[in-house]
């Protein structure tokens, strides 16, 4: 953790960007009953009933000295998914970078014999 919080001290500097990257598992719900229409005055008004409608992973990527945010939504999150959102970034997002400054959880697909 002081490693992280040490990090986060230095300048912005582009070819050294600090790129957090974390995934999240979401569930998906439809909606039961159609939500009543907005009304001048009212909110919109949506029962608390729900279908559920599957799940999606979140990789969400936040540089947040440079005010960066990238969300990319996937069917699950495997090693060969995480990989590509490495690849992203060092190909597409930074491709000029001399090093991305990466943090990262202890997730089992955040290794590096998985790339």
């Amino acid at each position: 953790m002081e490693d992280v919080l040490s990090l986060y001290e230095w300048p912005d500097d582009e070819d050294y960007p600090q790129v957090c990257l974390d995934e999240k598992l979401v569930t998906l719900h439809a909606d039961v009953v159609e939500p009543l229409r907005v009304q001048p005055g009212q909110p919109e008004r949506v029962d608390y009933e729900y279908e559920r409608a599957g799940t999606a992973n979140l990789f969400v990527m936040v540089e947040r000295l440079a005010g960066y945010r990238h969300v990319e939504v996937t069917e699950r999150r495997t090693a060969q998914d995480d990989a590509r959102q490495l690849q992203f970034l060092a190909d597409v997002r930074y491709p000029n970078a001399q090093k991305i400054r990466l943090v990262q959880d202890n997730l089992n697909t955040h290794r590096l014999a998985n790339l």
